[in-house]
């Protein structure tokens, strides 16, 4: 090669350095999100977080369970950077897998540690909790059951409503698996298909008690709380109820997010699980989702306190009751899938 060559090449060089140093591509990256939670309130957190830090993002949307098969299917492929899930228990399957970053400590001391992972590899951002909405003009609070197996007896025949394919009763049901028996749980099911009638979502159950339709429904608190804090409780037809006993009927389950290990935007997924987690994020979520913060700093307007739920043996769902598969199983056994 010769000198003039070599010049050109060296210059080249240098040159290219010098522009990958201050040129754009050293500029913030941008974030994709799977996101498998209530698309507004995860819209919202991102617009502020995208004011805040001049960080695009974007999201992929899908069932938590869906999102993270297809993570693990990806491998290190995925255009991940953050999976955003409605319960706990997809992201501690990435976690066993060996597929999450932990997250920066200073992020993880914005909420508790009994509400995230103990390797600091997820943390919990919301919690909501099993209720019973109900039409006082059709049946009184003091007439309601006090626990969710009461729901097989023939006195409750054609009195409620319950979303066979809601997550949320899925993860009833398999709590009920692991707490219960099997058998137990299977008798629940049969009894809920012979008594119950079934709507295909949540929303609409709640809009058939409100409409009254049916005196009461399984729901989760954030359906009735969202449409009371839109149209004032004192408008509504329909109240809430807490079993307030310990039992099923009030478990409560925890979402969250982590960072994925494949992510090549490692410092900026880091910044928004701080904003996520922070009392400003924290506000955003509550206040468009009606669900639980887990930051214990942020005002919940109108929620009943979070310390006086009372779920099974007084503890949040982090995936120690999850079984998904068996839930699955045993709907499917009892004719109702």
């Amino acid at each position: 090669m010769s000198n003039s060559v070599r010049t050109v090449s060296k210059v080249s060089a240098i040159a290219l350095s010098t522009m990958m140093l201050f040129s754009p591509l050293s500029a913030h990256a941008d974030l994709i999100i799977y996101n498998g939670q209530h698309k507004t309130a995860t819209i919202a957190l991102i617009d502020a977080f995208k004011e805040q830090s001049d960080i695009k993002v974007t999201t992929r949307e899908g069932s938590s369970n869906e999102l993270a098969h297809q993570i693990v299917e990806e491998g290190k492929r995925s255009p991940a950077d953050i999976i955003y899930t409605e319960e706990s228990t997809p992201l501690i399957m990435l976690a066993n897998k060996g597929l999450l970053s932990e997250i920066d400590a200073s992020t993880l001391e914005n909420i508790p540690a009994e509400y995230r992972d103990e390797h600091g590899q997820w943390v919990g951002l919301l919690a909501r909790s099993r209720v019973l909405a109900y039409n006082p003009e059709l049946i009184k609070e003091d007439e309601l059951p006090t626990s969710v197996q009461d729901l097989t007896e023939s006195e409750w025949k054609d009195k409620f409503a319950f979303v066979k394919t809601s997550g949320a009763f899925q993860k009833q049901l398999s709590a009920m698996i692991k707490l219960e028996g099997r058998e137990t749980a299977k008798a629940w099911l049969e009894g809920l298909k012979e008594n119950g009638k079934v709507y295909r979502h949540n929303k609409a159950a709640l809009d058939a008690v409100e409409r009254g339709e049916i005196p009461f429904a399984m729901i989760n608190n954030y359906y009735w709380d969202s449409m009371a804090r839109e149209k004032g409780a004192d408008n509504l037809n329909s109240r809430l109820y807490f079993m307030g006993t310990e039992d099923l009927g009030d478990l409560v389950t925890v979402s969250g997010a982590a960072i994925l290990k494949s992510s090549k935007n490692q410092d900026e997924a880091q910044a928004f699980m701080a904003f996520a987690t922070s009392e400003a994020g924290q506000q955003i979520l509550t206040d468009k989702s009606a669900q639980y913060p887990l930051n214990s700093k942020v005002d919940t307007k109108g929620l009943k306190p979070f310390s006086e739920l009372t779920p099974p043996n007084g503890t949040l769902d982090l995936g120690e009751y999850s079984d998904g598969k068996a839930a699955i199983e045993l709907l499917q056994e009892v004719g109702l899938l």
